[in-house]
């Protein structure tokens, strides 16, 4: 007996939980972790904001109140992103 191939992923992603020092994403079973310190554009969102979020593409989240965009693999591998966001 084989087995089917594996469709897409169904479950969508999401904040998970917020924090005083960041939040936490749900994205395709993994959970990540967003430090303000690292990515100040959310530090003063309000809570509707932080989980206005939408998965735009795989691994694309977008945040449209807050104009802002970010990629999971930023968050899997940060030493191949050393840009840092300067207002």
């Amino acid at each position: 007996m084989f087995s089917q191939k594996p469709g897409a992923s169904i479950s969508p992603s999401e904040v998970s939980a917020i924090g005083r020092f960041g939040f936490w994403l749900l994205c395709q079973d993994t959970e990540y972790s967003v430090p303000f310190e690292a990515y100040p554009v959310f530090r003063d969102a309000t809570i509707e904001q932080l989980y206005a979020m939408e998965e735009i593409a795989p691994g694309q989240l977008r945040w449209e109140a807050l104009d802002a965009d970010l990629e999971l693999e930023a968050l899997t591998y940060p030493e191949k992103f050393p840009l840092k966001y300067v207002a």
